[in-house]
């Protein structure tokens, strides 16, 4: 985990504010000037501290978010989310309302630039705290407990960052376990299965460029119109789209951060990028495709339930090394002997093999040794492996051995014997040639 003092503007915090308005932008900014925390921020969790670790932002986010509804039996989010994010020029507006209107959603999209000129997010910045990674996932995660967005959700613009990215994983893997864990409750509650949609609106620089200085041209005639006329509100415009080198940056912004981190999605989620040019009914065309082929791809609630209590290969890693460290010390503890025994083994009769095939990598140490016919012996020999870095696969043969033959019927007598052939791998020595 790396922590990054708010005395220096966090990369995480400039993305973020890119999303907001100029104001938003310059107020956060501003306002990260001030190391020194006030005394009311000394005692809180996650202030003056910008927090890289998506683990720890998710963890903390989520018991906040439980606590204040109180209890995890009360936090219902909605039934499907579409995650929409895009270049700027892209059309996430205007297709965030086709979306709503094809879903029939009741409730306006949840936009991650208004959110962070909320009351909420502005109490942060008048702190002097910076809108990083942190709240931002709070206050989307917060929205969508609203009850308005029980039958489903569009979220524009999050996730942004590589770590946002990480705790929308993090999210989506939590609402499968209660899913999963519910479905054994004796009361009949049920907490939803994700349906999580992603939706990436792709154009090309030239394209974003003329898009939003097109924009500002337009907001420029409306504004000078609603002087001229009296009627009518002014329309707010960004420096993005008042300039051109200001409109390739905030492009190229999109491209260098957000679209990388997003393409990691693909590990979970099934998506692909959507053209967003040529005219709009192509675009609107393309994107129920889209959620059509995301569709056909998803697990009917029944099959998901069936498949459930099997985990995800992904999460089973998660706590690997604390339940080895654990096994190790049972061993110790319990069965110390064998324990021993195992360890001599390896150091006397693997080792020597081991280190002979160091260039490669891999060697394959076959043994007859009768220990082995313990099966506890063979699970701490592959734990030992595991702890000093090695992978050790072990293949159980078995093989006849002749013990009498008869001469008068020549029957030959046979007992079974086993052969552990135990397959080590380990990273491999670079040698080093001169030309």
């Amino acid at each position: 985990m790396s922590l990054v003092h708010t005395k220096e503007v966090p990369e995480t915090a400039l993305s973020n504010s890119e999303a907001s308005s100029e104001s938003s932008e310059n107020n956060s900014m501003a306002a990260s000037k001030d190391p020194q925390p006030s005394n009311n921020q000394a005692g809180s969790k996650i202030d003056d501290l910008e927090i890289k670790d998506a683990q720890l932002i998710f963890q903390n986010v989520w018991a906040e978010l439980e606590e204040s509804v109180g209890g995890v039996q009360n936090m219902v989010f909605p039934k499907e989310i579409f995650w929409l994010n895009g270049a700027p020029g892209a059309g996430k507006g205007t297709n965030t309302q086709f979306i709503i209107q094809r879903r029939d959603f009741t409730d306006k999209p949840v936009v991650v630039s208004s959110l962070l000129s909320s009351p909420e997010a502005q109490k942060l910045i008048d702190a002097g705290m910076m809108v990083g990674d942190n709240e931002v996932t709070k206050l989307v995660f917060q929205r969508l407990l609203d009850p308005a967005y029980e039958n489903g959700a569009v979220v524009d613009g999050y996730p942004r960052t590589k770590v946002q990215v990480e705790c929308l994983k993090l999210f989506y893997n939590k609402l499968n376990d209660l899913r999963a864990q519910s479905v054994h409750y004796a009361n009949g509650q049920r907490f939803r299965k994700p349906r999580f949609h992603i939706i990436v609106l792709y154009i090309d620089e030239a394209e974003s460029v003329e898009r939003q200085l097109s924009r500002g041209r337009k907001a420029l005639e409306h504004n000078k119109e609603v002087e001229r006329t009296g009627f009518g509100e002014q329309s707010e415009t960004r420096t993005t789209d008042l300039d051109e080198e200001a409109a390739r940056n905030r492009y190229r912004t999109f491209k260098e951060k957000t679209y990388e981190s997003l393409k990691s999605l693909r590990e979970i989620f099934h998506y692909h990028l959507i053209n967003a040019r040529g005219p709009l009914a192509e675009v609107q065309e393309r994107i129920l495709q889209e959620l059509q082929y995301q569709s056909s791809l998803e697990l009917s609630q029944e099959t998901h339930d069936r498949l459930s209590s099997i985990p995800i290969a992904s999460t089973i890693a998660q706590h690997a090394r604390q339940q080895l460290v654990e096994r190790l010390e049972y061993y110790e503890e319990n069965h110390t002997e064998l324990f021993q025994q195992v360890a001599s083994i390896i150091e006397i009769k693997f080792m020597p093999i081991i280190t002979r095939h160091a260039i490669s990598g891999m060697a394959l140490v076959s043994t007859e040794a009768v220990i082995f016919s313990n099966p506890l012996a063979l699970a701490m020999l592959i734990d030992i492996f595991s702890e000093r870095g090695y992978t050790a696969v072990v293949d159980i043969r078995r093989r006849e051995v002749p013990v009498s033959f008869d001469t008068d019927s020549g029957k030959i007598t046979t007992r079974s014997k086993k052969l552990y052939r135990v397959q080590v791998k380990f990273p491999g020595s670079d040698i080093r040639r001169g030309r």
